[in-house]
């Protein structure tokens, strides 16, 4: 019977050992990961909160029509004009004008 005792207890000492040696080594992979997010040289940058509310979703819906309205005419002009330089014109022109289309088409 002792012998049995002690197989068991032999047992549940080495599922033990094993629980807590995985235990520790995620304890020290955190530690890790928490000291490079601390650290002033993080090669990760802290991501940005995506504002939010009914401002911020208009503002999100009108900036995905007016690139894709700019993209669709871009579009149009590539496979209207064979030529280079008036697509890179067009392509040009279109990315210096997006903004005060923005400001001309959804003014506050």
């Amino acid at each position: 019977m002792s012998k049995e005792r002690a197989r068991r207890r032999e047992a549940r000492e080495q599922e033990a050992a094993v629980t807590e040696a995985a235990r520790a080594s995620s304890a020290e992979r955190r530690e890790r990961s928490d000291a490079r997010r601390r650290s002033p040289r993080s090669p990760r940058l802290p991501r940005r909160a995506r504002p939010t509310g009914i401002l911020a979703a208009r503002r999100r819906r009108q900036l995905g029509g007016l690139a894709a309205g700019l993209l669709a005419l871009n579009a149009l002009v590539w496979l209207t004009f064979p030529d280079w330089p008036m697509r890179m014109m067009v392509l040009i022109v279109s990315l210096l004008v997006a903004p005060v289309l923005h400001t001309m088409l959804f003014r506050r």
